[in-house]
C-alpha cells in the first residue's frame, strides 16, 4: 500500500497550513496526539486539539496575521472545550496583540516553540469525557476514511 494523503479541507490559508504542521510537530514531540479541525459541540471548529497522556486537553486557535486576530472574536468560547486554550502564529505576527490569558506558540512548517505557557483551567468531569469520546470517534472515522475513501473523511457530529 502506498501512502496515504490527508485531504486538506480548503478552510486554511497556505501560511495557516504551515503553522498547523510545525504546531502538530510540537504536540507530538511532547507526546499529545492531534487532531485538527475538530469541530466541537457548541458547533465552533478548533484548528488543533491536542490530547495529552494524561487526559488534558488543549487547543490551538491558529492566527496567520494581524487582521485573522482582530477579526475573530469567538475564541474565547474554546476555552470550555479545553484545559489549556494557546495561539499559535508565525514569527513575523507581532506577539504583543493575542490576549494575556491565553498560551502563545510560534510556529513554522517545520516545528515551533512554546513563547508563553497557556493557563491550565480544568474542563468539568462530563465536558472531558465528551471531548475524549469526540476525539477519539473523530480521529477513527478519519482513520477509516483514509482506508475507504468512499466512505468519507469521517466527519462526525
Amino acid at each position: 500500500m502506498g501512502a496515504l494523503a490527508i485531504p486538506i479541507d480548503g478552510r486554511q490559508s497556505e501560511t495557516a497550513l504551515l503553522v498547523q504542521r510545525g504546531v502538530g510537530r510540537l504536540m507530538r514531540s511532547l507526546g499529545h496526539a492531534v487532531l485538527t479541525e475538530m469541530p466541537l459541540a457548541s458547533g465552533r471548529r478548533a484548528d488543533l486539539v491536542a490530547l495529552a497522556a494524561d487526559g488534558s486537553i488543549w487547543i490551538v486557535e491558529i492566527k496567520s496575521c494581524v487582521a485573522d486576530y482582530r477579526s475573530d472574536r469567538k475564541w474565547p468560547a474554546y476555552r470550555r472545550h479545553c484545559d489549556r486554550l494557546f495561539f499559535a502564529c508565525t514569527h513575523e505576527v507581532p506577539r504583543e496583540i493575542f490576549a494575556e490569558d491565553a498560551g502563545l506558540i510560534v510556529a513554522d512548517a517545520f516545528g515551533a516553540g512554546i513563547v508563553r505557557e497557556a493557563p491550565e483551567h480544568r474542563m468539568a468531569p462530563a465536558t472531558r469525557r465528551a471531548m475524549t469520546l469526540r476525539f477519539g470517534r473523530l480521529a477513527a472515522a478519519r482513520l477509516h476514511g483514509l482506508h475507504d475513501p468512499g466512505s468519507g473523511f469521517g466527519e462526525i457530529e
